[in-house]
This record gives structure tokens, C-alpha cells and sequence, in this order.
């Protein structure tokens, strides 16, 4: 069910808010670009210092006096465990927050994930503007096998992963986009594998999922891989996925769990395509890597790999751009991936998408800053 977060988490009209004291947050953009994102704030800070009765209130942005858009992330829990709220701050600029009592209305989800039993136990998930997938059990050695993570082109503002399961109907573009992008025998869009002498060693597909918050502004879900024996160590891999609403990109927070050793290689990968020329880009600085693909029928997609303050190696194999990485056991390692398509209108050129992963990067690195006001 794609609705899964009652009233209390959504916003909507403001005539009818009322101010329950005088604190607020003060949220500041520190780059000299615009910023659309979501913030987290721990849900019991949120709550002491607005001195909320209940989890029933509305979020209010003093300058414009209009609702925000917010979320309760439980992480999988019973209770909230953060404070998700959707902002849109100017260059340099600053907002000030507070809240009411005010019973919010229903908004639509501008993301969504869920298991996909009808399609061979895919796993896909979508924000409003990208969608991707990951392959699951019952396509293993199948002649539709493929390993990576799988993107598809969409270009509406509209969720589609319900609708395009349904019709099957998603090779061919209806005006809402399409799948065309080809993962094969590569790890697609930003998925990981072992890499012991030189060699890269895919696992099979995930076999447990577990989905921690669906929306409205906020998916995340974690895919487990049984544990396996791969040159002579057993490995288990977990990852944990999140999409925010409006972003490109997916956060991706692995964990290795190897049985024989306290650190296991590993290789983050893009699929490669054939051209004599790839149009690639690595920034050092802003630690990512981009690819701009050929055109195929007036279909061009961008993809990308932000690894931020991670010791990496790049690789540039006959199918494949891999990041060679080592992952310490039992430790989380963060990164993000993300595509773009060039018939979605908002990042057309190469030029583009290199500014729009500088931009993240710098999101990453220097996050708003929040402040409390009594």
C-alpha cells in the first residue's frame, strides 16, 4: 500500500493553525546555491523543545506562514525516532520554523519502495523524479538474469512503479518515460560486489527485505543477502537504502559481514557502455564520479557515484567504471548513487549533471545548520 502514513504525519492548510508557545528553529543555508531537501532532526529533541503533547501538529515556515511538508521516520520502530521535514532555502539565506496544534491533511508521497512477488521478487523504489530496481531470487539463473542495481528513465512527477508493474507496459515510452537502461552481467547503477584477485565475485540477489519508513518525503528499506562462501571466506552483505523526495540520488549504507576476516575488498560499479570515447568525469574534490551515456533514439542518461572521504581506487574495465573500496567488517560504509534522464527536462548536458553531483557533494559536506530559538 503506497498510503502509509496517517494525517498526522502530512501536511496541508494552514487557516486554522495557532501558535502553541514562542520557540522555533532557525535553519540556515550555508552555500551560495538555492537548496531544496530534506532535514532529520531527532524526534525527541523536536518534541522537548516545542513541548508537544502528542505526535499531532503542524510545522510552519514564519516568513511565507504556509505549512511544511514533514515526516515521522520510525527506522522501523514502533515509536518516531526523527523529525523529516521537506525545505527549500535560498542561497545564504535562512528560515525560521515553529510549530502548532493544528491536525494536518493528507498530501501525496513523493516516494515509495516495496517488494514486487509478481515480478520475479524485484525490489524497486522511487522518489518523483528517478525510479530503480534490485533483482531478487527467483530471477537467478533465469535467461533475464542480470546483478546490478537498474534504473528506470522516468520523466513525470508522478509515482509509476505500481502502474508500470501492473501494465508490463514499460519498454516504451507513454510520455512518462521508460526502461531502457541495460544492467546485464554489470553491477548497473551503483551496486556492489566482492572483488578478491582482481576478480569481481557477484553474490546471489537478496533474499530479505525489511521496509523501515514509506513517505511522504522519505522511503528507506533495507535488502539482506544470505551469507556465502566466496573464495574461501563467507560473506553476508546488508544494505540499507533511503530516496528522498526531489533528489536524484539514493543513499546506500552497506555492511559486510565476513565470518574469516576483519576487512573484505569490495567494487562499487556504473555499467559501461560501448562508445570508442566515454564521456566520463572524476572530481577528486567533490568525490564523485559521473558518466553521461550515448544517446540511444533520443535517450540519454546520466549516472553517478558520490563516495564522500572514502579511500577509493577507480578502474576502468571493458563493461564496467568500477571504485575499488575496502569495507571493514561489521561497519557501515555510506555512498550514493543516482541517474538522471535527459527527456525529464531538468539535467540535459553533461555540464548539468557534473553541476548537479557538485552541488550534492556539497550538501553532503556542509549540511544546514540548525538552531534552537526560545
Amino acid at each position: 500500500m503506497r498510503s502509509l502514513l496517517s494525517a498526522v504525519c502530512i501536511l496541508g492548510s494552514a487557516s486554522s493553525l495557532f501558535a502553541q508557545n514562542t520557540s522555533s528553529l532557525i535553519i540556515q543555508n550555508p552555500s551560495a546555491f538555492e537548496r531544496k531537501e530534506v532535514i532529520s532532526i531527532p524526534f525527541e529533541n523536536f518534541k522537548k523543545h516545542f513541548e508537544l503533547k502528542d505526535s499531532i501538529f503542524s510545522i510552519i515556515d514564519q516568513g511565507s506562514k504556509k505549512p511544511l511538508i514533514y515526516q515521522l521516520e520510525k527506522r522501523g520502530k514502533s515509536t518516531p525516532q526523527n523529525v523529516l521535514i521537506a525545505v527549500y532555502i535560498a542561497a545564504k539565506g535562512k528560515i525560521e520554523l515553529t510549530v502548532s496544534s493544528a491536525i494536518p491533511s493528507k498530501t501525496a508521497n513523493k516516494v515509495f519502495a516495496r517488494y514486487v512477488p509478481e515480478r520475479k521478487d524485484d525490489f524497486a523504489w522511487e522518489n518523483n523524479v528517478v525510479a530503480f530496481r534490485a533483482y531478487g531470487k527467483t530471477l537467478e539463473g533465469t535467461s533475464e538474469d542480470a546483478q546490478g542495481f537498474d534504473y528506470w528513465a522516468k520523466r513525470t512527477d508522478e509515482l509509476i512503479i505500481d502502474e508500470w508493474y501492473r501494465t508490463g507496459d514499460y519498454h516504451a515510452d507513454h510520455g512518462k518515460g521508460l526502461d531502457y537502461y541495460s544492467v546485464g552481467q554489470t553491477l548497473g547503477v551503483g551496486d556492489i560486489a566482492i572483488y578478491f584477485d582482481k576478480q569481481i565475485h557477484y553474490t546471489k540477489h537478496y533474499r530479505q527485505y525489511e521496509i523501515l519508513d514509506n513517505g511522504p518525503i522519505r522511503a528507506s528499506f533495507k535488502l539482506i543477502y544470505e551469507p556465502q562462501e566466496i573464495n574461501g571466506q563467507k560473506i553476508g552483505i546488508e544494505k540499507e537504502i533511503s530516496i528522498d523526495a526531489e533528489s536524484q540520488l539514493s543513499k546506500i549504507n552497506v555492511r559486510v559481514h565476513n565470518a574469516t576476516a576483519a576487512t573484505t575488498p569490495i567494487v562499487i560499479g556504473i555499467a559501461k557502455r560501448k562508445e570508442a570515447n566515454p564521456v566520463i568525469a572524476i572530481d577528486k574534490k567533490a568525490n564523485f564520479f559521473a558518466y553521461w551515456e550515448p544517446e540511444q533514439h533520443g535517450n540519454i542518461t546520466g549516472t553517478a557515484l558520490l563516495l564522500p572521504e572514502v579511500k577509493k581506487d577507480f578502474m576502468d574495465t571493458p563493461n564496467q567504471f568500477l571504485w575499488s573500496v575496502t569495507a571493514k567488517n561489521n561497519q557501515s560504509l555510506t555512498y550514493y548513487m543516482g541517474a538522471a534522464f535527459n527527456k525529464a527536462g531538468k539535467i540535459t548536458s553533461m555540464d548539468a549533471w557534473k553541476n548537479y553531483l557538485k552541488q550534492a557533494s556539497e550538501q553532503i559536506h556542509k549540511p544546514f545548520t540548525i538552531s534552537y530559538k526560545k
